[in-house]
């Protein structure tokens, strides 16, 4: 049946190969997913206080009218910072669960690259929305939101499970993600409703250009088959004539 074999491969390749990844490589294999975590606990615990709310918006605080040099700047930093009106527990729950599961699939330097290109994908596309303004079809923004700060980690959230879904070949995973992201803008339609539209593309297009590069085999790396199954002419050596 195509859904029971659906469900399997997903559970084969989301879950079952990460924990045995996790069995063989134990607790270090989850660095990135504790470091997120925790990171994203203290800052959630500086900013209780308020002047650790401003220290925490100026080193992590991303806007879109920020200038762009100190835009890129702070998106590193963003990624610990939580969204002060969502439940925090929550969304470290999330969290730790998409690098846990992206470190110990993808590996530490892959999940790192989706995790930052997701989110950075996000603001920058943002600051061209500011740009267009009002208008366009609903795809400008007002010069307002610029003053809102972004979605934080849970861009890059969206941005590993949708690339995870994609290079897993996961439509499950792919549907709960993007499409409860889809969701989200409709019935919210706000500035983190696009961003996590923004991540979901991102991520679809890297983990399409992934499958392309190692799944098609490109000229180059059929040289050296042909070369080495070319066949052999025997040299033929002609008596020197006396």
């Amino acid at each position: 049946m195509f859904i029971w074999r659906t469900l399997r491969g997903e559970w084969q390749g989301i879950v079952v190969d990460p924990v045995r990844q996790l069995l063989r490589r134990g607790l270090p294999g989850l660095s990135l997913a504790f470091v997120a975590a925790f990171g994203v606990i203290f800052f959630h615990a500086l900013a209780q206080d308020p002047t650790g709310a401003e220290i925490v918006r100026h080193l992590g605080g991303v806007q879109g009218d920020l200038p762009l040099w100190l835009a890129l700047l702070r998106t590193p930093i963003s990624l610990y910072v939580p969204a002060l009106d969502l439940p925090v527990w929550a969304g470290i729950t999330q969290l730790f669960l998409a690098f846990a599961l992206a470190e110990l699939a993808l590996g530490r330097a892959r999940t790192l690259v989706v995790a930052y290109a997701t989110t950075l994908a996000g603001t920058l596309t943002v600051r061209v929305m500011l740009l267009i303004g009002p208008g366009c079809g609903g795809l400008g923004l007002r010069p307002e939101i610029g003053h809102v700060l972004d979605t934080g980690p849970s861009a890059a959230v969206v941005g590993l499970f949708t690339y995870l879904a994609v290079v897993r070949r996961a439509p499950i995973v792919f549907l709960l993600t993007g499409g409860s992201m889809v969701w989200e803008s409709i019935v919210k339609p706000n500035l983190a409703g696009r961003e996590h539209l923004v991540a979901v593309g991102a991520a679809i297009v890297m983990g399409l250009v992934h499958e392309l590069r190692h799944r098609r085999p490109s000229v180059t790396t059929l040289l050296p088959h042909f070369k080495t199954n070319a066949p052999v002419r025997a040299e033929t050596h002609c008596p020197s004539p006396r």
